[in-house]
């Protein structure tokens, strides 16, 4: 071989290596995905705001319908027996756009009233010759196990905006909106299945509550009846990453008191949702996934 030949095959070489390194270097799964763009936010390649919507629109495939809905409790529903005249007022107090309508139970749920529907006979006050059925919509039944991003197309393909929850027994356990999707992208959307500005706890089940993160310190306590100090952190987020030493991942977990809290949502700034679950006093201890 010539040394021509040898230069030659010299700088192929390195241009191959130039290639492979290239590659090697992009990012092979959601972890170093987030790294890389973690470090272009620091290099103000790209805004906070970005980042964040960017992090929540990955979160969103690993989050299930289970995590955000709305339990069954909170979801105002209309009885198909109820009188159009009576409808109409529990629409007006209630002030919602959906209703889930019922049978004789939560579980037999008969389809979706929107308020929009009921207008035109409100309208004319013509409600005699009315019934529920008539203007009633299917409604979309999903699993509470059905993942997020899944969800979020299927609300897209079918231009439905409510779905009704339903646990492995196939009973009703609750009701899920796109807002509620989307909330976990952009942030915080209002809509009128939000708890008010000045509530920031809601009852999940017998044993657990969703807490915003930025519910203050004192507030939880007057909720709980419990005694964490309000001196160096003034909210329930501070509180849990001040315990965890760092920003806690979705899923991780830990005993503080007499309480678990689980991270539902968080993004490499702050944490943004809790699941509070009582806990025995004997097992307090700390727990990450």
């Amino acid at each position: 071989m010539t040394d021509d030949q040898s230069s030659i095959d010299s700088r192929s070489r390195s241009w191959i290596d130039k290639i492979a390194q290239f590659f090697s270097d992009e990012p092979t799964d959601t972890k170093s995905l987030l790294e890389l763009l973690r470090n272009a936010e620091q290099d103000q390649l790209l805004d906070a705001d970005a980042l964040s919507i960017i992090e929540g629109a990955l979160q969103v495939s690993s989050m299930q319908v289970r995590d955000i809905m709305i339990p069954h409790s909170q979801v105002v529903t209309v009885p198909s027996k109820l009188p159009i005249d009576d409808i109409i007022k529990l629409v007006t107090k209630a002030s919602h756009s959906r209703y889930p309508v019922v049978g004789d139970n939560v579980d037999n749920v008969m389809g979706i009233l929107l308020a929009k529907d009921l207008l035109p006979s409100a309208l004319k006050k013509n409600t005699s010759k009315l019934s529920i059925k008539d203007i009633v919509r299917p409604a979309t039944f999903v699993p509470e196990s059905k993942r997020l991003n899944v969800l979020l197309k299927e609300f897209r393909e079918t231009r439905q905006h409510m779905a009704i929850v339903i646990d492995e027994y196939g009973s009703v356990c609750g009701a899920v909106t796109i807002e509620d999707v989307l909330e976990q992208i952009v942030g915080e959307i209002e809509d009128e299945y939000d708890v008010d500005d000045d509530s920031y706890i809601k009852k999940f089940d017998e044993e657990n509550h969703i807490v915003k993160a930025i519910t203050p310190v004192d507030e939880f306590n007057d909720y709980f009846k419990s005694d964490f100090s309000d001196q160096e952190f003034t909210t329930v987020g501070g509180l849990v990453l001040q315990q965890f030493g760092h920003i806690p991942e979705r899923d991780e977990a830990i005993n503080i008191g007499d309480f678990l809290f689980t991270v539902l949502n968080a993004d490499s700034r702050q944490i943004k949702l809790i699941k509070v679950t009582a806990t025995p006093t004997d097992s307090k201890q700390k727990t990450t996934d």
